[in-house]
């Protein structure tokens, strides 16, 4: 029997759309319909493009009518050129790439599989992440069933060899189809595509081959880690089904807060706040840094916004030699309120200074931190 063509029957090309073979077939389903036209020739004529219709909006059975078979094709038998009833194209393409031509197919699975990652957070201040430190973390897991060793039988048994698939963990099937007689194999229904079957499992793990367990592991965090830092240990994870290899531990760090210091990337910033005259005259202040007590000259004439670094007074970088640096922001605090005297008192420098009625100073926009910093280092 000929292939019809439902390319041409729809009036599509062959490289047509989805969308442009629906559009195709509503058209011709209103003209054709056995409402609007009872001839019977015109009845024969719809059932062709519904036919039509029916194979290139399936896209298993376009693909089959594309490499030469017409699902509607009678005999479905190799040279028919159609499918027999209920061959999936799935067999063909097993056929192909040889998943069980000829009976040679996978063989059994393992029951022993890879065991999944795990994940858990832990917090740190932020001298830990800074300097490093060593951690006992207590992690619920999954280990090997002491009683059965992994193999998920009770003591004294073993898994059983499928009776069906014979230990092959797969079954065979011949269909024909186009190609002719072709082999297909499926993983065993019976035990799984395993193999074999446990028909006395462990009590201690009800045949899983592991238990669930809580352990105790220590850790040691490197200096430089850093919110959001991920930490892998190789062989830390759970054991997997049937005793098999264990996935990773991953530790997910979390930075908590510290009450004066900002950590961005290595370096540490924080604010100081002088009042107006130590920032007009000078003072060293004693300030707490991570390396213990240090002291912070503010030189005369330290304006508002200026960056006063300490180099290397900031947290070892990962990986690497070296630590970043420690950036203090000046803020100058103008007073709100003045007494009488003070009031004077400043009204008189004014006086001396010529500042009584100052021009004050305009510049675009506002000065960079980097701006800042340059002055900073420039002494102005």
């Amino acid at each position: 029997m000929a292939k019809s063509d439902y390319y041409g029957t729809l009036g599509v090309r062959r490289d047509a759309s989805a969308e442009e073979i629906k559009k195709a077939y509503r058209r011709l389903a209103r003209e054709l319909h056995p409402d609007v036209n009872p001839d019977p020739e015109t009845q024969e004529r719809f059932k062709e493009i519904t036919q039509a219709y029916e194979v290139l909006s399936d896209s298993g059975k376009r693909q089959m009518y594309d490499m030469g078979a017409d699902p509607f094709a009678s005999g479905g038998g190799a040279g028919a050129g159609g499918f027999g009833a209920g061959f999936p194209f799935s067999d063909i393409m097993d056929a192909f790439f040889g998943a069980a031509g000829g009976g040679g197919g996978r063989g059994p699975r393992s029951r022993a599989r890879r065991g999944r990652n795990a994940t858990i957070r832990v917090e740190l201040d932020l001298r830990e992440s800074g300097f490093g430190t060593t951690r006992e973390l207590v992690v619920d897991t999954a280990v090997v069933c002491e009683v059965c060793t992994g193999s998920g039988a009770a003591a004294g048994t073993h898994p059983d060899t499928c009776d069906m698939c014979h230990g092959r963990g797969e079954v065979s099937q011949v269909t024909r189809s186009f190609l002719g007689q072709v082999m297909t194999s499926r993983p065993c229904p019976q035990c799984g595509g395993f193999g074999s079957i446990i028909r006395n499992p462990c009590q201690e793990c009800s045949g899983d081959g592991r238990v669930r367990t809580r352990r105790t592991i220590k850790v040691r965090i490197p200096a430089g880690v850093e919110d959001g830092t991920h930490i892998q240990l190789a062989g830390e994870g759970e054991i997997g089904p049937g005793g098999g290899p264990p996935g990773d531990l991953f530790l997910e760090i979390v930075e908590r807060p510290h009450e004066i210091f900002e950590r961005r990337g290595d370096d540490l910033h924080c604010t100081v706040q002088i009042p107006m005259t130590a920032a007009a005259l000078g003072t060293i202040l004693t300030m707490e840094t991570l390396d213990g007590a240090e002291e912070l000259d503010i030189r005369p004439g330290t304006q508002s916004g200026q960056t006063i670094p300490l180099y290397g007074r900031g947290v070892q970088r990962l990986n690497e030699s070296g630590r970043g640096d420690l950036l203090i922001h000046v803020n100058v605090e103008t007073p709100a309120r003045l007494d009488t005297e003070q009031e004077q008192l400043l009204k008189e420098l004014a006086r001396l200074r010529g500042e009584e009625r100052p021009p004050g100073k305009f510049a675009p926009g506002q000065q960079s931190f980097f701006s800042r910093l340059r002055d900073a280092f420039n002494g102005r």
